[in-house]
């Protein structure tokens, strides 16, 4: 089992171009499993039967796992078997008798867009950190990027002429989004007054946020400065800068916005993703009725 699971990360990481973590995760996840038929005394997987499968899931859930990690089990040990059988190391796939676990549907958390307004006038832009804190809302919300994709940006990625950035996605895919007048002007402001004053030349390596030693903004960094002034804002939620993306996504689409092109804009590889959105939307609508409609 060791070996195919070797062959199998190999082929992922090659074919799929995934990160060092989602193979490692892919990794830790079927490990798990692996171990657990030892206990049966089974470690080849032409021996792995459907009653094997159910008395893991079962096992995961005795032991209190979330079914978000349960689904996640559940994905990466489907992915095994799919390849064992499609390059005939076993005769019968066991997984597909196997039912996903159902997973709750939850709606992420949104500011209004008078709670981002307030957020965004938090920072003490005539501070150099306060400037640069701006800057990075400001494109939080107007491109709706995950925090990697911001920490990551880099001077080379922004097009402000063609009013566009260049990120790095999940698998390294790259895309472009737009991105409007209010973040330019800010990101502009903070490249000329404030990021000369924290870059290193040695250390800084073209990021465009940095923190006070002159290197790239750590992710944690950003979480920090997310909560500050969602705090200082005196906003009762627990915001993160996933926040701002789910707000991105959702005040485009109350405001009329295709949601394929909200996929592309978001990265969504499959537009089911970005369809959790289209529940917030149906919200607002419901509230307009009820607001404005003669019998609401």
């Amino acid at each position: 089992m060791e070996i195919f699971l070797k062959e199998y990360l190999s082929l992922i990481r090659l074919e799929k171009n995934l990160s060092e973590n989602t193979v490692s995760s892919y990794k830790s996840d079927i490990t798990a499993f692996i171990r657990f038929l030892e206990e049966f005394g089974i470690n080849d997987p032409s021996l792995v039967y459907y009653k094997h499968l159910a008395a893991f899931f079962k096992a995961l859930s005795n032991l209190g796992l979330s079914v978000n990690s349960a689904a996640r089990y559940y994905s990466s040990i489907k992915g095994f078997f799919l390849f064992l059988y499609k390059n005939k190391y076993i005769k019968n796939n066991p997984v597909e008798k196997l039912s996903s676990p159902k997973l709750k549907k939850s709606l992420p958390s949104v500011l209004s867009i008078q709670e981002v307004d307030s957020i965004l006038s938090m920072p003490q832009v005539d501070e150099k950190l306060g400037l640069r804190d701006r800057a990075l809302l400001e494109l939080l919300y107007a491109c709706g990027t995950r925090v990697s994709e911001l920490a990551y940006l880099k001077l080379s990625d922004l097009f402000f002429k063609e009013d566009v950035i260049r990120v790095f996605g999940k698998g390294s895919k790259e895309r472009l989004i737009p991105i409007g007048s209010s973040a330019v002007n800010w990101i502009t402001k903070y490249l000329h007054q404030s990021r000369p004053l924290l870059e290193k030349k040695t250390k800084s390596e073209n990021y465009v946020f940095l923190n006070n030693r002159g290197t790239k903004l750590s992710r944690m960094g950003v979480w920090k400065i997310v909560e500050k002034y969602s705090k200082e804002a005196g906003i009762n939620k627990k915001i993160h800068p996933h926040t701002f993306r789910h707000s991105f996504a959702t005040h485009l689409l109350e405001g009329g916005a295709d949601l394929r092109a909200v996929q592309e804009m978001l990265g969504h590889v499959d537009i089911s993703t970005t369809q959790i959105y289209t529940h917030i939307d149906r919200e607002y609508i419901k509230q307009v009725h009820k607001d404005f409609h003669p019998r609401g």
